[in-house]
């Protein structure tokens, strides 16, 4: 039985309510099978969907509106309505400046929570990537989201993005991308594209996790390295990590997009690798006994890639979360990807995921025939 996390407790007290008071003809709808086929027509990236207790899915990303984040709302996961903007940046005393990404919105204590990274004004430098993470604060899912503080989390000296978090045992874990800015790494397949000709350096980014208080307004602690490409042309994990240097696309090789969730007693990290702008975008996964790591990635990784090799139409495939359905007793993840039809822009995907009784988690995707939810 997959242990409950924060989304789905927050659920389960929506559907205690609701049996207490009774199911309407809407409710018993809501929770009936409807058919769908990717992708939606959200134009997302790095998509979010938060199961609210007002019973309603509510999806955030990236893009949408021209500054900030804006919304959308649904009841079947198919049909969504679009709710504006929800948190404006660059409001008078934030600390953003511009590349508003990755939003994710967790509902505690009767409040909305949103982390996000933009890019900080304070920049004495110019650096040509400055990201830093933030959090806004709402009453309702639709926001207004208004920041926290008048500064980032934190600042580790060098830039970051993809926040999300984990409570367990009454403590918060905070999980980021460190950027490939600035940040060469020597390795085998660094020496390999050199010796092609291809790169002169190859730079990654790496994923970190730090305990944060659970006010959100401060870390504890110093950040802990959990995931990084491999260094070993031989590692099992690095021909699908590492095909946009290999391809010749670019020369950064990513760890990013993490999202962490609990399963019997296990911390599942799902991360994406290679160039979120290229066809090669794709997701695995790590486990590990605690929130801190070490993490050991899944054998049977990726999960979740492009199928354009196989007779398919998706690529691009990537910075994913992990959600249950209403009633409970569905895992399903949202995605970004690309079609021919849809070109170069990012929209979403969702798509049935499952943890088997081995803890091997696959992904019934990316798919885009008819399907139920």
């Amino acid at each position: 039985m997959i242990k409950k996390n924060i989304f789905k407790r927050i659920f389960i007290v929506f559907l205690l309510v609701a049996s207490i008071g009774g199911c309407s003809t809407s409710d018993k709808k809501s929770i009936e099978p409807v058919k769908y086929s990717n992708p939606l027509p959200v134009a997302f990236g790095d998509p979010f969907i938060l199961s609210a207790s007002d019973g309603k899915y509510y999806m955030y990303g990236t893009g949408g509106v021209e500054k900030g984040f804006g919304a959308y709302s649904s009841d079947n996961l198919v049909d969504w309505q679009f709710e504006g903007q929800v948190y404006p940046g660059d409001t008078p005393g934030s600390w953003t400046l511009k590349n508003y990404w990755a939003p994710e919105v967790y509902e505690i204590d009767g409040k909305y929570y949103m982390f996000f990274s933009a890019d900080w004004k304070v920049n004495p430098t110019n650096e040509l990537e400055n990201f830093r993470i933030g959090v806004a604060i709402a009453d309702k899912p639709t926001g207004p989201f208004k920041e926290v503080s008048d500064k980032p989390l934190f600042d580790p000296g060098y830039p970051i993005i993809d926040a999300n978090i984990l409570q367990k045992n009454g403590k918060t874990y905070l999980y980021y991308s460190r950027c490939c800015y600035k940040n060469p790494v020597e390795s085998e397949v660094a020496d390999w594209a050199r010796a092609q000709n291809l790169f002169k350096e190859i730079e990654e980014s790496w994923v970190y996790g730090v305990e944060i208080s659970n006010d959100f307004t401060s870390i504890i602690g110093e950040p802990v390295l959990l995931l990084q490409p491999p260094t070993k042309m031989n590692n099992p994990q690095t021909e699908w990590e590492s095909r946009s240097v290999t391809s010749g696309e670019v020369n950064r090789r990513w760890t990013e997009g993490s999202f962490a969730f609990e399963h019997n007693d296990k911390i599942y990290m799902m991360y994406s690798a290679n160039f979120f702008g290229g066809k090669n975008y794709a997701v695995g996964y790590a486990v590990s006994d605690d929130p801190l790591g070490p993490f050991e990635k899944a054998e049977n990784n990726p999960v979740l890639e492009k199928n354009i090799d196989s007779g398919g139409e998706v690529t691009g495939t990537g910075h994913n979360m992990m959600f249950f359905s209403k009633s409970g007793d569905k895992m399903y993840t949202v995605y970004h990807g690309r079609t021919e039809k849809t070109g170069d822009e990012r929209v979403v995907f969702i798509d049935e995921m499952r943890i088997d009784d081995n803890g091997i988690l696959t992904i019934d995707g990316p798919s885009t025939s008819e399907k139920e939810l």
